[in-house]
């Protein structure tokens, strides 16, 4: 069977128009919304808004310096306080009678009885013995009757005789250590300055023996004492 050409191309024609006018129809629809706001609307129905998170971090605590310690307050030196003085003792009466005391011979049933306990005696405690001080060195005298000495006899006053003058004469003399007499004084006299003299002139033309300490001659002084006596 063969169509006409003709009813083909306008079924085509119809059909072009007919997309041409969907597509025209949307094109006003977009544009009436756009302008009335429903695009949005219908946007936002069915695009979900974002949900925007944002996390604030907590503001960081400040850190405040610590106070300065309190300055101590300046001790004041406690100042002394004088001695009160201790009250007077009360006068204590003579005229009001005092007890007193008597003695009880019997022991009250409830005294303590005391165990006597022996003492022992303690040894006795040795002194400690005092060191003796060194014994002081020996000390000889010098002398004047030794039989090498050769010494002569004291001369008797001629005049003192005829008198009957006699006594004691003392001659202190000082002897070096070579034994000779350097000086001399009469430390006890006879009485008689006559006798006296002829003592002293005697002593002094002597020689001696030397005196010594502890073994060593040592110059010194001695007393010579000289008898004149009246046959």
């Amino acid at each position: 069977m063969v169509l006409s050409e003709r009813p083909l191309s306008f079924h085509g024609m119809n059909r072009n128009l007919a997309i041409a006018s969907s597509v025209l129809i949307v094109h006003v629809a977009v544009l009436w919304a756009m302008q009335t706001g429903l695009l949005r609307r219908a946007a936002e129905w069915v695009v979900p808004a974002e949900i925007l998170v944002e996390f604030i971090e907590p503001p960081a605590p400040i850190m405040e310096a610590p106070p300065a310690p309190p300055r101590p307050a300046p001790v004041k030196p406690a100042l002394a306080k004088p001695p009160t003085p201790a009250p007077a003792p009360a006068p204590v009466r003579t005229d009001t009678p005092q007890p007193l005391a008597i003695a009880d011979p019997a022991p009250s049933p409830q005294a303590p009885v005391g165990v006597m306990t022996p003492v022992v005696a303690s040894p006795p405690v040795a002194a400690p013995v005092a060191m003796a001080p060194p014994a002081p060195a020996r000390v000889e005298q010098p002398s004047s009757d030794a039989d090498y000495l050769q010494n002569p006899r004291p001369s008797y006053p001629a005049l003192s005789k005829r008198l009957g003058e006699q006594g004691k004469v003392v001659v202190r003399i000082f002897i070096d250590v070579e034994g000779k007499a350097q000086q001399a004084d009469i430390k006890q006299s006879s009485g008689f300055a006559r006798l006296d003299q002829a003592a002293l002139s005697t002593v002094l033309r002597w020689r001696y023996v030397p005196g010594k300490r502890a073994g060593v001659p040592e110059a010194m002084w001695v007393n010579v004492p000289i008898n004149f006596v009246l046959e």
